[in-house]
């Protein structure tokens, strides 16, 4: 059996779909595909059943999935301590966090350690997910709430300023009791700044929603409405003004965590201090 068939369909286990598998690996969904067919071949059990549009495990695959996942961590596991044990400066260090944040503030800090040390590889994936690190998903994951489970070391790296924001030609021609506000879509929108956004808007709608900051920062300056939006992305624009300057911020916590596995890597180590350097300048 190919472990490689085995990893692609416990991918399309764990995230429900061929697209998102897809996207977690890294290769085209018909690869996914592919890779599940001939898993199917070689067990000689069909794994995946389509219901219409949707792809659904069929018990056999449900069990065999489970066991994947299983075999899944103790390969993770094997990798993360070889990687830990290492005592060369090299390889590829995977960082995940948030898109917009990814954009602004870590990619400076990341672009000055590959020039100081040529022999690492960066790869930076803005998601707004969080990244599976005891599955090798990322090496390091910048989040904006502590993970509460897993084996992982943790320093927190400050606070994310959150504040709301419109066109002006918006606030000129809106009284505030007619404002509407644009949030977020899918998961995001239980996010904690979403959640004040709400309180904020006190049954004004939410009339605009978009599924990344970068969308609703266009939507804001195409006079859609207001949006609470990160200090970093909005201040040094403009475009916008600040709806609520003089009220403290909205913040968030901004937390780094490293598998305890890896954190005594030396590519690792140095991209932890390079990132903990640039976030506090």
């Amino acid at each position: 059996m190919d472990w490689d068939d085995l990893r692609h369909f416990s991918a399309f286990a764990t995230h429900g779909s061929l697209s998102r598998a897809a996207q977690g690996l890294g290769v085209e969904h018909a690869t996914v595909s592919r890779r599940i067919a001939a898993l199917e071949a070689h067990l000689g059990v069909r794994l995946v059943d389509r219901r219409g549009r949707r792809l659904m495990l069929t018990p056999d695959g449900e069990r065999i999935a489970a066991m994947a996942e299983g075999m899944g961590r103790d390969v993770a596991a094997i990798e993360r301590t070889a990687a830990g044990a290492r005592s060369e400066l090299g390889g590829t260090i995977t960082v995940s966090a948030p898109p917009a944040f990814a954009a602004a503030r870590l990619v400076a800090p990341l672009a000055a350690l590959r020039q100081r040390h040529p022999g690492l590889e960066i790869r930076l994936v803005g998601e707004s997910r969080s990244a599976a690190l005891d599955k090798r998903e990322a090496d390091i994951a910048i989040r904006l709430s502590r993970p509460e489970q897993g084996e992982f070391t943790i320093t927190r790296l400050g606070t994310m300023a959150f504040r709301l924001y419109a066109s002006p030609a918006y606030l000129a021609g809106t009284p505030d009791a007619k404002w509407t506000f644009i949030g977020y879509d899918g998961p995001m929108a239980s996010a904690p700044q979403q959640v004040k956004l709400r309180e904020i808007a006190a049954g004004r709608p939410v009339a605009f929603t978009a599924s990344t900051t970068e969308i609703q920062l266009a939507a804001v300056r195409a006079g859609a409405g207001i949006a609470m939006l990160p200090e970093f992305v909005a201040e040094d624009d403009a475009s916008l003004v600040c709806v609520n300057a003089k009220d403290p911020a909205f913040r968030r916590e901004i937390w780094l965590a490293v598998h305890s596995d890896m954190k005594a890597a030396p590519g690792i180590r140095l991209a932890i201090k390079a990132l903990k350097t640039g976030l506090t300048r």
